[in-house]
């Protein structure tokens, strides 16, 4: 979700939210993911999820060395790996579904707590 908070796909934000919903996770965490830095409900090793997978979709990519390392030691090769490749995929459907067009169909009006708006002032993937 923190990859399509960044650039800016509503279908995957609404799909996202409503599957949270279905699935009795956390929907205070779920619903604040498009502003973790400025939310409290996320623990320190999500802010870095969250970091890292901004960093991967930043544009070109910003992942430090460091970033990288804590992480690894954090979560382990195998899990680091599935982490990477998961956000890769992220990636690849929020930019498709942006550049088609496809926007919210309205999946997370069935949910009981709106979804957070990205704050004006983070920075964005750039275009290319």
């Amino acid at each position: 979700m923190a990859v399509a908070a960044q650039v800016g796909c509503s279908w995957c934000l609404d799909v996202n939210y409503f599957a949270a919903l279905n699935q009795n996770l956390d929907l205070a965490k779920a619903s604040q993911v498009p502003r973790w830095r400025e939310s409290e409900v996320f623990t320190p090793l999500e802010r870095e999820v969250m970091e890292y997978a901004e960093a991967m979709t930043n544009t070109p990519t910003t992942v430090t060395d460091e970033l990288s390392a804590s992480l690894l030691g954090r979560l382990g090769p195998a899990a680091l790996v599935e982490l990477t490749v998961f956000i890769g995929f992220a990636n690849l459907a929020a930019r498709c579904n942006t550049a088609h067009g496809i926007t919210s169909q309205g999946y997370s009006d069935a949910c009981e707590i709106p979804l957070a708006g990205r704050p004006q002032t983070s920075g964005a993937a750039s275009a290319s």
